[in-house]
Formats: structure tokens, sequence, C-alpha cells
């Protein structure tokens, strides 16, 4: 399947020249720009992007939860809404209450949330993960991972160290990504993200830190790569040449011997040529969290989004559609990549956890800006240990879920006690929102 090309073939002629025009055409009409993706048409540039709502059954099936959630933001305005990870393997959880895919036992939980997530011409892709040895210990007895690399001294007791994937085993993994796509297809979700990056299974293989095995699943780049590509490869046969499939990839691991950029870079060609649909890029692992700016400069903060020098260099060397994620709060932020055409999509996720209608407001052209809370008990410590800048934001998630408006007034104190009082201890155990 060849690379899929934008609608707005201006949004990839020269930078330089963009942004020498005298005039640019306002906010709201960049993003409202449709953006077609092989034989689709995403209506606008603004997308949802993964966040891990925890709102699954004791079984691990969809909820109600999921159906209030996915229709919020899709009546909220957003062209393409990314689920939260779901997971491919019951035995491998990110987290309590992931929603799992491993046959089609719960297609009629699944086609509610399809249908629900699609309404007001919405795109709905389910985002397909697998954590590798990001898996809590409180979750399981044992993690695998490409090699049996543990986790650093500061997260060494909340994670396992695990052991290293058989070849069978690696061959199980790829076709469950294969059957996961396949059911969510027929569920009538409208596409498929692979979750490459945040230091999951699929990132594991392509870091050099984590992967350290000497077959043909590690080593050289071609072969740390061999993984993605063959689970890209799994689910397109598993989903035809028609449906969507996208990938969230890291732009660099951030820690020392991880992926670097040069790689991303590479890989990012490779993915392309083999026919992706979207890119999205992020970056950062549980260990060295950039996906929440943990690594960004004043500049980069002003300028709102995350990694956009990186998807600038990409751009001069693929043509297959990007998106990036973190960082936007405004119009202006999220429509100035658009314009310039280092992107054709930006992704919102936390902004959306407090204001599921600022997507529409701003294709309307109405004023829409977004300010996360600063978030404290007063306790730098407590603050980690109740896991506030996740924790809050799933509470906002559950609130949606049941029919409530987000409370953007909510308390750092009321937050972790309606935290604990859902799943005890549990609620305070290292991990992301993304």
């Amino acid at each position: 399947m060849p690379a899929t090309q934008p609608t707005d073939t201006a949004d990839h002629s020269a930078a330089a020249d963009r942004r020498s025009d005298t005039v640019s055409p306002p906010d709201a009409d960049v993003l409202k720009r449709p953006l077609r993706l092989g034989n689709i048409t995403i209506k606008n540039r603004i997308a949802k992007s993964a966040m891990s709502e925890i709102l699954g059954s004791p079984s691990h099936a969809p909820t109600p939860e999921h159906v209030q959630l996915y229709r919020t933001w899709a009546e909220g305005g957003v062209g393409l809404a990314i689920t939260g990870n779901v997971m491919i393997d019951r035995r491998a959880l990110g987290e309590p209450r992931n929603v799992v895919i491993e046959d089609d036992r719960d297609l009629e939980a699944l086609r509610a949330w399809a249908k629900a997530g699609t309404a007001n011409d919405t795109h709905l892709w389910m985002q397909l993960n697998h954590p590798g040895k990001q898996t809590p210990a409180f979750l399981v007895k044992e993690t695998v991972s490409p090699s049996a690399v543990g986790f650093g001294p500061e997260l060494a007791k909340a994670f396992a160290t695990p052991r290293a994937l058989t070849e069978t085993e690696i061959e199980d993994l790829i076709d469950r990504f294969g059957t996961a796509a396949a059911v969510a297809k027929e569920a009538g979700f409208t596409g498929v993200q692979i979750h490459g990056a945040h230091g999951y299974l699929v990132s594991q293989f392509l870091s050099p830190h984590h992967n350290r095995r000497d077959d043909r699943w590690g080593g050289s780049l071609e072969n740390r790569a061999r993984f993605v590509l063959t689970v890209y490869s799994a689910i397109r046969d598993r989903v035809g040449p028609d449906f969507p499939v996208g990938i969230k990839i890291n732009s660099a691991d951030f820690q020392k011997g991880g992926f670097t950029e040069d790689e991303s870079l590479q890989v990012i060609q490779w993915l392309a040529d083999a026919g992706m649909d979207l890119i999205e890029v992020s970056g950062g692992t549980y260990e060295a969290q950039a996906m929440v700016g943990a690594y960004q400069k004043e500049s980069t903060r002003r300028r709102e989004g995350y990694f956009l020098e990186f998807m600038e260099r990409i751009r001069q060397h693929v043509e297959v559609p990007l998106m990036v994620t973190g960082g936007f709060r405004s119009a202006a932020g999220m429509a100035a990549p658009v314009r310039d055409g280092a992107v054709d999509m930006v992704g919102l996720a936390r902004t959306l956890c407090i204001d599921p209608t600022l997507p529409a407001r701003v294709l309307d052209g109405q004023p829409a800006k977004a300010e996360l809370p600063r978030l404290t008990t007063g306790s730098k410590t407590l603050d980690r240990y109740a896991a506030l800048d996740v924790t809050w934001y799933e509470n906002q998630l559950a609130r949606i879920g049941a029919g409530k408006p987000p409370n953007p007034e909510l308390g750092a104190w009321r937050s972790m006690v309606t935290s604990f009082s859902k799943q005890g201890c549990q609620a305070f155990q290292l991990r992301r929102a993304k």
C-alpha cells in the first residue's frame, strides 16, 4: 500500500515560501481543512490523542463509560479520536482496568463504543498495545521484554525485571496485534494505531538499551525495527489495504543508550515506505517522561507544541501524513505547524479532559485557550506518590464517562481521596495517562 497523501498539497510546499506569505489564512480555516488518508477523509486537523481511560470492566471489556466519554469527544469537534491503549494480551496489562482484545468475545460492547465514538462524522481509531516490561509488579508475577533488562533503581521496586521473549512468543505477539486489529475493524472502528512509543513493547524492541538480543530481532537498527514492521504487516494482512493503520513512535527515548532521533528518522522512513497511513510522534519513557514536557525548553513551551523541530526535520524526508501531540493550548499554537507544513494533524490529550468542546470553539473561530492546572498537595513527595499528574486527569475522564461535566476546580486532595476510594493503593502505582 503506497504512503497516502494529504488532500491539501500546499501543506508540503517549501516552508520558507509559506513563512514569507504576507497574508496567512485564519487559524480556524487552517484547522478546518479536511485531511485525506487513503480512501478516507478526516474532517479537520484536530485529533484527540490516546490517554489510558482505566474504565474497563473487571473482565477487561469496554463499558458504558467508554461510550459516553467518546460520544462527548466526538460531539466536541475532533476530526479523529484515538482510544487509550487497548491491550492484546490479558496476561500483560499497563493498568488494572485496561480493555483487552484477544478475540471477539466483547464484540457487542466494542460496537457500542465504536458507534458512539464515530458520531458527528468523527473517525475513531483503536490504539493497540503490549506493555512489555512496563507492567506494574502488583498486576503480574512475570513480565516479558526483548531482553532481560530491568529498570533503574528509581523504578525497580515498581516493575519486575523481565524475562526475554522467545522466538515463538514474539511470533505469537505479532499475530495477536493482527487479531486485535481485525476485531476492531469488525466492531466499527475506522482505523487502528500501533503504540510504538513511551517505552512499551514496540518501543522496547526499537531501543538498544532495552533490546540486547543477538538474533534477527536485535542488534542492528534494521533488526530492532523488524518487530514493528512485522506487526504492521500482520495487521495489514488482517484488515486489508484500505483500512487506516497508524503508529505512535518516539522521536527519541531521552535516556542514555536509548533510541535516538537519527534512528527514529530512519524507522519513520521505513514505516512510510511500508505504507503506514499516519505517523504520530511523541517521545520519552517511564524513566524519562518527555511526553509530558519534562525535557522541553522554555522556547518550546512558548511555541506550545512539543517535538516540532524534529517534525520539521522529518518532513524533509517523508510525505506520509504526520501528527504531533503535546503542549498545544491555543488555536494559534495548533494552526502554526499545520500552516507551515511540518505536520498534518495536531493532537490534544489532557486539554480534552477538562474542556471536551475546545475543538468545536476553535474551529468556529471563537476565542479559545486552555491552561492546565498546576496540581499540588503542598508536598512534592506526596504529589509524586499520589501520581497527581495522572490520577487527577483520570478522575476527569471518569466524570465525563458518568455523564458529568469535567471539574477543572477539583482540588489535589479531593482528587487523591477520590482515586484512593475507587482503587485503593493501586490508584497510585506508577503509570501514565498516555
